[in-house]
């Protein structure tokens, strides 16, 4: 019984004060005093469901004018959110999670998309450089996954650091596509609606709709409809 009486009252504290809890001072003294009694991680994401604001973590680092936030997003601890030189907007649909530690960029001309529903775990690093990167409706990706659209020149004229960035084109990851632990996706790709990428895999090409791919780099090993 008291521990029911104290679950309520938890809530209602936590309520209380999520209904102030937004950018700025204010809204990041509220949003620490509603997280105060709340459980940590994952279990914390209800609070942003408390306000259309959402839940952005005190410790969260946003240093992006081009930021469009959409209704109740989680955004947890130490994610940083960094807009390089020339970086486009940054876009974050309904529902969206962040989870600790990922840092997601935008430079060089290039930009970010991220629909409803979709959960970037643990120490994801994005950076939409030079091209656009576009990540669907209710996609899973993993922890310590990483999108690069680009990459360096290495011709052996200069050093590699002078050298200007280029890219293979976008990234586009299809709505309810789940990318595995430690994934790493390459400028160029399209990862298909549905589709499952194995733990670990390098993903050099498209992915079709509802496949299964496995590998460095990765390749189709059979398709979810084959799965009986």
């Amino acid at each position: 019984m008291v521990s029911v009486v104290w679950s309520r009252l938890a809530r209602y504290w936590s309520r209380f004060w999520m209904h102030f809890a937004g950018l700025g001072p204010v809204g990041w003294f509220a949003t620490r005093l509603a997280a105060w009694i709340a459980p940590p991680h994952k279990a914390r994401v209800y609070l942003s469901r408390m306000n259309p604001r959402g839940y952005i973590a005190p410790s969260v680092t946003i240093y992006h004018k081009d930021l469009k936030i959409g209704a109740h997003v989680f955004i947890d601890d130490r994610v940083v959110i960094f807009q390089g030189e020339t970086g486009g907007p940054i876009e974050l649909g309904d529902n969206v999670c962040i989870y600790r530690d990922t840092i997601i960029e935008t430079g060089a001309g290039g930009s970010l998309f991220i629909g409803d529903g979709a959960s970037i775990h643990p120490r994801c690093q994005i950076n939409a450089y030079v091209v656009p990167v576009h990540i669907g409706r209710n996609v899973m990706i993993a922890p310590n996954c990483a999108l690069y659209p680009y990459d360096h020149g290495v011709k052996p004229d200069k050093p590699i650091i002078e050298q200007p960035l280029q890219s293979r084109g976008s990234i586009t990851i299809g709505d309810g596509a789940w990318l595995g632990f430690g994934v790493i996706v390459l400028g160029g790709v399209t990862i298909g609606v549905g589709a499952a990428i194995g733990a670990g895999s390098v993903v050099t090409s498209d992915i079709p709709d509802g496949a299964i791919a496995v590998g460095v780099p990765a390749r189709v090993i059979k398709m979810r409809h084959d799965i009986v």
